[in-house]
């Protein structure tokens, strides 16, 4: 991944009548990345697929594929591949024809459009399965094919849009890890639109969170969830504590009856009675060799337990925060360990180096 520019989006906007889908949307993308957008419906992340494959025109702004100026032209004439979620399988072809579509629609000669398609079958994991139609397919194997034809012109770039959505959770994950370690092998600079943030922070190298149209952060699966840079990407991307608090100066901040401190990097300075929020994930506590003197020292009851399988939520009651119940996550081992049970008591400290502080909206 070492052309810094090979997608670059300059200024992307899209208004539908007096609706603005996409504001001003600037981004450049690595040969070779797999990012995903990832953002709640509406929030204008297939609009933008759409307006990189030609599919949707945007009202102002550029794109760039490899230096080539790809801004107004048409689907045929940019060098892509694309998978729906639907599939868009051609029902009344075999596998196979399906798989050649894009390859004879160019006129390659006959034997070589077959070798390739063969080839594709076995990268996919069906070999074998050319003469059946898609009618006699799992959706997961319908996947796979629509796939391999997303494949077969060898584009420089994969689109995805919400490919595995339809598909149940088994096969979904498998499914995943398949397209991420295909995607490495062949080295294709790919895009896929999602809503599930377990599958963006899985299988990208660059997560982009959309908003409202416009891009709220970009970074690392680890930056987005551990950095989150809005109260919307805190909020958006995995499960999260949020506590109202008030600014008191010099890092420090009051929740109901105890003073919290947050570290300066993870503190954008607000003035001393600020209402603000405080961000923490269920994990980032500690349970063991608690000090007596540790500001972020915290005791609660435990109102609920919620069992995950390898992990489980407690919702705490924290003494001295009233209204506001945390979520703890606790491993099985800890829980046994810590005698965690509902109606019980737990003991811990909040991690000063993962709170996140973000100023309350003004109404």
């Amino acid at each position: 991944m070492t052309d810094a520019k090979y997608l670059q989006l300059q200024g992307i906007s899209k208004h539908f009548g007096a609706f603005t889908a996409l504001d001003k949307v600037d981004l450049a993308i690595r040969r070779g990345e797999f990012v995903c957008f990832l953002g709640p419906s509406g929030c204008g992340k297939t609009t933008l697929l759409r307006i990189i494959a030609g599919l949707e025109s945007q009202s102002t702004g550029s794109i760039l594929q490899g230096g080539r100026d790809i801004s107004v032209l048409p689907p045929a004439d940019r060098d892509y591949g694309i998978m729906f979620q639907s599939y868009a399988l051609f029902p009344n072809l075999s596998v196979s024809e399906n798989v050649a579509y894009g390859l004879v629609n160019r006129k390659q000669p006959r034997a070589q459009i077959a070798a390739r398609v063969e080839e594709l079958l076995r990268l996919v994991g069906l070999p074998g399965s050319g003469a059946k139609f898609p009618a006699q397919m799992s959706g997961g194997q319908q996947q796979r094919v629509a796939l391999a034809r997303a494949l077969a012109t060898s584009p420089g770039l994969l689109l995805l849009d919400e490919p595995l959505s339809a598909l149940d959770a088994i096969v979904r994950v498998h499914l995943r890890n398949e397209i991420r370690s295909l995607q490495r092998q062949l080295g294709v600079t790919t895009i896929m639109v999602t809503h599930d943030q377990e599958e963006a922070l899985s299988v990208a190298d660059r997560i982009v969170v959309m908003n409202h149209g416009v891009i709220e952060q970009v970074g690392t699966p680890m930056q987005v969830y551990r950095e989150p840079a809005s109260a919307f990407v805190a909020n958006f991307v995995g499960k999260v504590n949020r506590l109202r608090a008030v600014a008191e100066g010099d890092h420090w901040y009051r929740v109901g009856d105890k003073r919290l401190r947050c570290l300066p990097d993870a503190d954008p300075g607000c003035n001393a009675g600020r209402e603000v929020s405080l961000y923490l994930r269920p994990e980032d506590r500690v349970v063991d060799g608690l000090r007596e003197d540790d500001p972020l020292r915290c005791a609660g009851r435990v109102r609920s337990v919620e069992f995950h399988g390898a992990n489980c939520m407690a919702e705490v009651d924290v003494d001295g925060i009233p209204d506001q119940s945390m979520q703890l996550q606790f491993s099985l081992n800890q829980m046994d360990e810590f005698n965690v049970h509902e109606g019980g008591m737990v003991h811990f400290a909040l991690r000063a180096d993962r709170l996140r502080v973000f100023p309350t909206a003004v109404a």
